[in-house]
């Protein structure tokens, strides 16, 4: 009796998939890669694609972050906007992303605090490369943060929550320094993978003000389900938002530590094998 042997040739690898998301152990039908895998591969580019063209759905965000109860929020959020007057703009000129329109200059100027005693820390929402990223994870990951905050011993003052739309990371530098704030923080869809179009990523900046680079900023990243835990990574940030204001600096002279514990308590670490 002839034995017939399947379609799809398995790989050994593909147990391993269960442990990520990354594409490994495919299979082949042939030469080629299996039906599914190459239909699962348009999903995914598909979905990455959607993340940078559809539009953050700012009234529900807005609605989301109004009913935040934490006694750390002494205002209603604010709605604005950068120079990139459409998503196209914002795709094809990154310059005007990191720039607040006149009217939210004029709009962020009534709302500052210069002159006063400076506030701690100014959060900033933008919906970057990824509308479902922030939509998706920055309240979870703010209610994290404001619940870690209120229980830290140290004493933060916040301001206001801006919400920009077609932002950059650097357009947090020109609303921290409007509202007078010692630090800012950015909450920003990450630009997606082929198998993580929903990331939150957040920019810490010490100091804010416009001509700042990237060594002047912290990041923590891949913020979602199924990567870091918006519990996880309100406590990293909280740690690093502690050392930065006991160092008074942040980016590349501002280390992360937060899991220094790890090795310290003796816990095997697979890379120092």
């Amino acid at each position: 009796m002839t034995e017939h042997k399947p379609a799809v040739t398995e790989n050994p690898w593909r147990r391993l998939s269960a442990l990520t998301d990354a594409r490994i152990g495919l299979g082949r039908a042939g030469i080629s890669l299996p039906t599914r895998e190459l239909l699962a591969f348009q999903l995914a580019h598909a979905q990455a694609r959607d993340a940078v063209r559809l539009p953050l759905d700012i009234d529900r965000l807005m609605a989301e972050l109004a009913a935040l109860e934490s006694p750390l929020l002494r205002h209603g959020p604010v709605q604005l906007e950068s120079q990139a007057g459409d998503r196209t703009t914002y795709l094809q000129r990154p310059d005007l992303g990191r720039r607040l329109s006149q009217q939210s200059c004029e709009r962020l100027d009534e709302l500052g605090h210069t002159g006063d005693t400076p506030v701690d820390l100014a959060l900033v929402v933008a919906d970057g490369l990824s509308s479902c990223g922030v939509q998706q994870n920055a309240v979870a990951f703010l209610e994290a943060l404001l619940t870690d905050l209120d229980s830290d011993s140290q004493r933060w003052e916040l301001a206001p929550i801006v919400v920009v739309s077609q932002g950059r990371v650097a357009i947090g530098d020109d609303i921290g320094h409007r509202l007078n704030a010692r630090c800012v923080v950015v909450l920003i869809g990450e630009r997606p993978g082929l198998s993580s179009p929903d990331s939150l990523g957040l920019y810490l900046t010490w100091g804010p003000r416009p001509g700042l680079t990237d060594a002047s900023r912290n990041c923590i990243s891949n913020i979602r389900p199924a990567g870091l835990k918006a519990s996880a990574a309100s406590q990293r940030l909280v740690y690093l938002l502690r050392e930065s204001r006991r160092q008074q600096v942040s980016g590349v002279p501002l280390k992360d530590r937060s899991e220094d514990s790890v090795i310290e308590q003796g816990i095997e670490n697979f890379l120092l094998r």
